[in-house]
């Protein structure tokens, strides 16, 4: 089962937009993928999360974690075969490992973490919490913003991802995304 849990081999530049809820990553992902003509990744943990919340009235608990993460990377795995040279990601595992840790007292279910440090990816974007809180049935830390986005960008220091904070309106972080991989393509080619 581990392996569900392994990227695919590929030449594609690999994105990731990263941080916490609420900071524009489905948006600019759908962004990014009309504007490269490519295919993006959507977040597997929230279909999985509101049919849970559809069914039971219940958020994500421990064990939903593993499930998630086989759901998403075979979302990405899949979109991969498809992909034009670029493939965004609206999320990766070390973002599921991030939320298991701050929402489960600082522990990861070891198979996740392996693969979260594993699977590797070209750049990451961190959006930054200078947009509007959008509430729905799964988002729950509306004044938690800031202690948030300040464990995700540690979560990408300490583990030496490459990446580049996005703020701003939606025009502005979609044209220095596209600054950014647009200078990765030059120098994949």
């Amino acid at each position: 089962m581990e392996e569900k849990l392994g990227q695919q081999p590929s030449d594609l530049i690999k994105i990731v937009l990263f941080g916490p809820e609420s900071t524009g990553k489905t948006t600019l992902s759908q962004q990014l993928a009309q504007h490269y003509n490519t295919e993006w990744v959507p977040e597997y943990a929230r279909e999985y999360l509101q049919d849970k919340w559809d069914r039971e009235q219940k958020t994500c608990e421990p064990h939903d974690l593993v499930p998630i993460a086989y759901g998403q990377m075979k979302l990405e795995n899949e979109l991969t075969k498809t992909a034009n040279r670029v493939l965004i990601c609206d999320t990766d595992l070390l973002e599921t490992k991030v939320y298991s840790e701050a929402y489960y007292n600082s522990t990861c279910d070891p198979v996740l973490e392996k693969y979260a440090l594993k699977n590797t990816y070209d750049l990451y974007f961190l959006t930054n919490i200078d947009t509007p809180w959008v509430a729905d049935d799964l988002r729950d830390k509306p004044d938690e913003r800031e202690r948030m986005f300040a464990y995700f960008k540690e979560a990408l220091e300490k583990n030496n991802r490459n990446f580049v904070t996005l703020k701003g309106d939606k025009a502005t972080r979609l044209a220095k995304a596209i600054k950014h991989i647009d200078k990765l393509l030059q120098q994949h080619d």
